[in-house]
């Protein structure tokens, strides 16, 4: 609107003037100074402090970072016009959020907690972060299928730890769904046999190897991509370089059976 009334302001004759204001300023254009590289910053900045429990809080809506900034001072940047919230260290990026409308909301992210939740896991099933990631589709019912047998095998707090694990590695979602449902199927309940799955699934180019399975044992839609589990042992010894070296031989040992002096019954005990 404003570059509307600009241009149609070109036109206008002030009163006295033989020229309009289109023509002063083409002849005044040259002595205008260039515009800045810089981008001018539009947004507001704010400083909160990081609370004891992984928060900060702007405009009256409460945002999760990283348990390692407890305690510390963070910069927001926060637009009018922009969906999403820039929390800063430095000039570093810690997290971006989308920007809760209103007050007194929470938009927590889960990868935050998961560091304090490895020592307390006995907090994660009832966190307010795992509640928004189910509500999110981030924690799908793959997740809830492994977690149930992995406490089921290993008790609630070393399985709950297992998937934590898993969850604190730095994996694409599909992949961490798809290497969930192929160590489900396989009854790999450890948190490298999905890691390791995830992994060969990211380097097939987000092609899953396929596992011959009857009828009955088809997976269900909601188990993700098809995928074989290959255990860490197996693989590690699939991928050591050939053995050249001649087999062991112990005809060096046999030379002693013939030293002279010795009896039968110390060649046999020998």
């Amino acid at each position: 609107m404003v570059d509307e009334w600009d241009q149609g302001d070109e036109g206008r004759r002030l009163r006295g003037r033989t020229r309009t204001v289109g023509d002063y300023f083409a002849q005044e254009q040259h002595q205008l100074r260039p515009l800045p590289t810089e981008p001018f910053e539009t947004g507001r900045w704010f400083t909160p402090w990081v609370s004891r429990i992984s928060q900060i809080s702007v405009r009256g809506n409460a945002y999760s970072v990283p348990v390692r900034f407890v305690g510390r001072q963070l910069t927001v940047l926060l637009h009018a016009n922009y969906l999403d919230l820039i929390v800063y260290d430095g000039r570093t990026v810690v997290t971006r959020h989308e920007r809760l409308s209103g007050r007194h909301g929470s938009r927590l992210v889960l990868d935050h907690y998961l560091e304090a939740l490895l020592r307390k896991p006995g907090a994660f099933p009832g966190s307010t972060a795992l509640e928004q990631a189910r509500s999110a589709g981030r924690f799908t019912p793959v997740h809830d299928k492994w977690w149930t047998a992995a406490k089921a095998a290993h008790g609630d707090a070393a399985g709950t730890r297992a998937l934590i694990e898993v969850l604190a590695r730095h994996m694409d979602h599909e992949q961490v769904v798809a290497g969930l449902a192929a160590a489900h199927r396989a009854g790999a309940l450890t948190a490298d046999a999905v890691a390791l799955e995830a992994r060969k699934l990211a380097e097939s180019n987000g092609e899953p190897t396929p596992l011959a399975r009857t009828g009955a044992e088809q997976a269900t839609e909601d188990e993700g991509p098809t995928a074989s589990v290959t255990f860490l042992a197996d693989w590690r010894l699939s991928h050591l370089p050939p053995d050249t070296r001649p087999l062991p031989s112990v005809a060096h040992y046999d030379q002693l059976l013939q030293l002279p002096g010795r009896t039968a019954g110390e060649k046999e005990g020998s």
